[in-house]
């Protein structure tokens, strides 16, 4: 789910190997580059803008998960395991991507199993980022609940 991933974590050989599988596309500010619930096509690559990441709190509400820039790779882990994306992404502004589709960049880690382990640590490094999050949300959670008078203290 996370943006965290970028082109610098790739080896250059692998950027290299990835090129010539990509197809650049343009979002213009506001249109979606996918949504939740969509079957994962690929991943992509941003270029250059931003895009906002967006987590479904309720049929017609998002959360802000984060801004992802440049050298973000998003939907990777759904174009490695088949599933439906779990985030929406929108263009914050003006945002120029490179394309993967999930065949292509599923077939290139098969054959290369460097590459396949790269991923691994990208994703390895994400969980992580996660973790650290979630840490620092659940020590900050925000303003304690009142206790009505008739709650006992525990």
């Amino acid at each position: 789910m996370s943006s965290d991933l970028t082109r610098a974590r790739l080896s250059q050989e692998f950027e290299q190997a990835l090129r010539p599988l990509m197809t650049q596309r343009i979002f213009p500010k506001g249109v979606t580059l996918y949504r939740y619930g969509m079957v994962a096509e690929g991943l992509y690559v941003i270029e250059s803008g931003s895009v906002r990441v967006l987590l479904p709190v309720s049929d017609n509400q998002t959360q802000l998960l984060e801004v992802a820039g440049e050298g973000a790779i998003l939907g990777l882990s759904e174009a490695l395991s088949g599933e439906k994306y779990r985030v929406s992404v929108e263009a914050y502004e003006q945002t120029r991507v490179s394309f993967v589709a999930r065949k292509d960049f599923v077939n290139l880690l098969n054959g290369n199993h460097e590459f396949s382990m790269q991923v691994v640590r990208m994703l390895s490094d994400s969980l992580h980022g996660l973790y650290h999050r979630f840490r620092s949300v659940s020590a900050h959670p925000g303003r304690p609940r009142r206790r009505t008078p008739n709650e006992g203290l525990g």
